[in-house]
């Protein structure tokens, strides 16, 4: 298994050009948050009925799936998944209070469209694929890869 450095070394491959960076920079967070509203909005009943805690925020798809997405960070670095862990707390409670006031699916699949066509422009600017076209594991390494060069100091 590749070390968290070695996933971010081969993804900056694709992730020079400073415009495409900057979509990066805003694209791949509101892919992230948007998955999230897409995976709150299916009916979690059944997580509700079986936990019983009447807590919404933690009571659905979401956190069961965020589950397995932090183990893959907590594979890689203990302090990725802290960071990851943070974002996805924060995505939760924001999608939450924004599926009070619309419809979180059709919102979620609005910030899903555009960030990705985003995406696809500042790959476009770049002249090179995205890195996931070569390993889907690249669609977990771009969040880490955001967070580790706005959050870092180096």
């Amino acid at each position: 298994m590749r070390t968290l450095d070695q996933w971010f070394a081969e993804y900056a491959v694709s992730h020079q050009n400073p415009k495409n960076k900057a979509i990066h920079y805003v694209c791949v967070p509101a892919i992230y948050f948007s998955i999230v509203g897409l995976l709150m909005s299916i009916p979690s009943s059944f997580i509700a009925n079986t936990l019983q805690l009447n807590a919404p925020i933690i009571e659905n798809w979401a956190v069961f799936v965020l589950i397995f997405v932090l183990i893959f960070y907590i594979r890689l670095s203990i302090t990725m998944a802290i960071k990851i862990a943070i974002f996805s707390a924060i995505c939760l409670v924001v999608n939450y209070y924004i599926g009070q006031v619309v419809p979180l699916w059709l919102f979620s699949i609005g910030v899903f469209a555009i960030a990705w066509i985003g995406q696809f422009y500042g790959h476009n600017i770049e002249g090179k694929k995205p890195s996931f076209l070569k390993d889907i594991q690249f669609l977990m390494i771009g969040p880490a890869w955001v967070v580790e060069n706005l959050f870092s100091k180096k």
